[in-house]
């Protein structure tokens, strides 16, 4: 294990850091990272763990890497992440999970406006309350949301799956309502279970696209009927 104290240090110099230990194989532990940005960017394998706050866009491009954040990070973690899996134990800002095409992103706290903007492949897990405009244009995937919402969620829905434990100020364009299954239960289980939640599954609520085309006049109803076996 390769420790980095990040204190006094820019960004080039600790991922240089980084990267160096990466290349021996070496999980990675760093501190001292407050307002440091672009941490874990692009990681394929690595394991990183950040003691404490760090800044925005940590796990940028991650493509594999496991990189826990026992604190708190500020805006677009796990934006465009491919694959992986991140680990927020604190908050997070606006855009958590932005534009990701797989991997897994956990939030145990709360997450802020656009959390999951065009998802389209990824699961993301906030364990408490999400801002406004939460799953717009999300194409695939998964969104968990375990506490309360603000206004217009899912808005312009169009595939996916948004779970929602609490409630929302207001659902957004082309979002219904659908009845969840035992097969849900199973699998929402096993995912909240994987990330050490506590939290009754059969209490949330499924939420699904209500159209195929939210964009377009003439619309026809979702292939994903959203009824049970």
């Amino acid at each position: 294990m390769v420790d980095i104290d990040a204190k006094g240090k820019d960004f080039k110099a600790v991922s240089q850091a980084v990267k160096d230990a990466v290349a021996k194989g070496a999980p990675v532990v760093i501190k001292n990272a407050v307002g440091l940005y672009g941490l874990g960017a692009g990681q394929k394998s690595s394991k990183i763990k950040i003691v404490g706050d760090t800044g925005d866009y940590i796990g940028i491009v991650n493509a594999g890497g496991e990189i826990v954040v026992e604190g708190s990070v500020h805006n677009f973690v796990g934006d465009n992440m491919n694959s992986g899996k991140i680990v927020v134990t604190g908050s997070a800002g606006y855009g958590a999970g932005m534009y990701p095409y797989g991997g897994i992103l956990y939030i145990k706290g709360d997450a802020g406006d656009f959390t999951a903007t065009m998802n389209k492949g990824a699961t993301i897990v906030i364990g408490g309350n999400v801002g406004d405009e939460v799953g717009t244009y999300m194409t695939a995937g998964k969104l968990i949301v375990l506490g309360n919402a603000g206004k217009d969620l899912g808005n312009y829905f169009i595939r996916g799956t948004i779970y929602l434990g609490g409630t929302a100020k207001r659902l957004g364009h082309n979002v219904k309502l659908v009845e969840l299954c035992k097969e849900d239960i199973v699998e929402l289980k096993k995912i909240l279970d994987d990330a050490g939640f506590k939290f009754d599954v059969t209490k949330l609520k499924k939420y699904m696209p209500e159209t195929e085309k939210p964009f377009y006049e003439h619309k026809k109803p979702t292939k994903e009927a959203g009824t049970c076996r």
